[in-house]
């Protein structure tokens, strides 16, 4: 018998993992970190909800953190078996957990520092730089399209998924003990859409048992558009952004948009089509990034530069240190600002966000995803007024969105994906979406002829058996498990986000009242509530 738990990215997109147990081999399929609002975020430092010491392998698809985040905290658990990962998602890595290590370290620093002032005790951070070390060792490079064993009775081919440098969906056989028929699964990982710099299209062979998708982009579509028109979308945006007298603030993953958008850049500036700007890419993260992505350049598509030239246009500031990154804040005019995060969680983007936001000439231009309860979220939700760094910012700029740099494909593109691989047998499991999006994408799915009744929506840590050629059975959540990790209706909005949003109507309804006294009734009513 085989069971699959989804241990994360089940009605949110971070987080994903998902854990295989069978007669012959006990793995994991990516193990990330889960990101967005903070309720969410805390399920980083809850136990997992498995053995990590039993765990005898895993199999990454990909470097984004939300699919590979939470690794140095598998090894720090215990795990001491192979990671199985693309050449290049390897060497992305290679400064990917490094860096995740950095934030971990320094964020618990900061935290201390305000504990010990307050005579609390202090915590220890999520993982350590020797935790990330230790499992850089542990990584093991595969090639695409080559079968390879981790263990007997299992075997595991990755197929190029489209998404990122790297990223991979990988085909796993099950060849339990006492069965004539081997299970065929199929993880897409994150699937990239059709048009996409740097890479093919995602790829897959057909005929599956159960397949695991992604729908992160389950219920919308993009307008159609090319390479070229997402170009000249983006020197629109600029243009118009730059003619404003401010500057273009741009948050962005520092994993390929980063590397993208440079691109697409410096294609501009050498024709002449924007204003003769200076580009700042601030994520010391980013600017690491980009060197993998040169030497990766030589297997690269859809490069409109010479190789030589990747990157490197004479405009562009790759900047690292601190003290270059605060220079930037003293930039009032002509600068493209591109940095992290994308959803503007945290990093460097927050200070440029602070610097700018508050300007009527400034633009701030979001091209990505941006997850409920995030910072980015709330300011593409047309907040009037956002807390930054604990500071009221009020918002002036022009905010913008341009859709088409994402790197999932979208609605049309993952159904007809799925389409292509089947038949499928056993059923459809959709992952890494929320519940709308998951939900649209079944109902489509269906009236393109698939059996409703073989596509799963699978909640969170809930186990189902796997069966050759017949649907699976839902087992619920696991025994080992007490109690929830996470009450599902706090995923989209929780109750921080409640508090942020009260916190700045609070200051307004009192900024807007000019009487004193009325200020003091407001607070004495607030206060008498509080007290009850």
């Amino acid at each position: 018998m085989t069971t699959l738990t989804f241990c994360g990215a089940a009605g949110t997109v971070t987080g994903s993992c998902s854990h295989i147990e069978s007669d012959v081999a006990n793995f994991l399929v990516d193990c990330g970190m889960f990101q967005g609002n903070k309720t969410t975020q805390d399920l980083n430092y809850q136990p997992f909800p498995f053995s990590a010491t039993a765990a005898e392998f895993l199999v990454l698809t990909h470097a984004h953190i939300d699919h590979s985040g939470l690794l140095p905290k598998l090894v720090k658990a215990g795990f001491s078996g192979l990671i199985y990962a693309t050449t290049a998602t390897c060497d992305l890595l290679e400064f990917m957990l490094r860096d995740s290590a950095w934030i971990q370290e320094s964020n618990v620093d900061r935290l201390n520092k305000k504990l010990k002032r307050r005579g609390e005790k202090p915590v220890k951070a999520l993982y350590t730089m020797d935790d990330a070390e230790q499992t850089l060792k542990q990584l093991k490079p595969v090639e695409y399209e080559q079968w390879f064993e981790p263990k007997p009775g299992i075997r595991v081919r990755f197929w190029n998924a489209g998404h990122l440098l790297g990223s991979a969906s990988a085909e796993v056989d099950i060849d339990s003990s006492g069965s004539e028929e081997k299970l065929r699964l199929l993880f897409s990982g994150d699937l990239g859409p059709e048009e996409k710099a740097f890479h093919p299209e995602p790829d897959a062979p057909t005929g599956y048992d159960y397949i695991i998708c992604e729908s992160t982009y389950g219920n919308r579509d993009r307008d159609d558009y090319t390479l070229k028109r997402r170009r000249d979308a983006l020197r629109d945006e600029l243009v118009q952004g730059l003619s404003r007298g401010g500057n273009v603030v741009i948050p962005s993953f520092a994993v390929e948009r980063s590397q993208e958008l440079l691109h697409d850049i410096g294609t501009l500036l050498a024709e002449g089509e924007i204003p003769n700007a200076t580009v700042y890419l601030d994520s010391p993260l980013a600017r690491k990034v980009t060197e993998v992505f040169i030497k990766h350049a030589g297997a690269m598509e859809d490069i409109e530069v010479a190789e030589k030239d990747l990157f490197r246009h004479k405009n562009f500031r790759l900047v690292e240190s601190v003290e270059e990154s605060k220079a930037i804040n003293r930039v009032k005019k002509n600068a493209i600002i591109i940095s992290a995060s994308g959803m503007c969680t945290a990093g460097r983007i927050k200070h440029h966000l602070k610097a700018n936001i508050w300007r009527p000439e400034s633009t701030v231009l979001f091209v990505g995803y941006q997850a409920p309860g995030t910072l980015g979220h709330i300011i593409t939700s047309g907040a009037d007024m956002v807390r930054i760094h604990g500071t009221e910012c009020k918002v002036k700029a022009a905010i913008r969105r341009l859709g088409n740099y994402s790197a999932h494909a979208d609605q049309t593109e993952l159904i007809d994906w799925v389409l292509e691989r089947g038949p499928v047998t056993g059923g459809l499991f959709l992952n890494h979406g929320e519940d709308d999006a998951r939900a649209e994408m079944r109902k489509m799915l269906a009236d393109r002829g698939l059996d409703a009744d073989k596509i799963f929506l699978p909640s969170f840590d809930e186990s189902f058996e796997l069966h050759h050629g017949t649907p699976a059975t839902s087992k619920g959540r696991p025994d080992t498990l007490p109690e929830k990790r996470i009450d599902e209706s706090q995923l989209c909005r929780d109750w921080h986000n409640d508090y942020a949003a009260f916190i700045l109507e609070l200051s307004n309804r009192l900024q807007s009242t000019e009487d004193a006294c009325q200020r003091s009734e407001l607070i004495k009513q607030l206060s008498s509530v509080l007290q009850k």
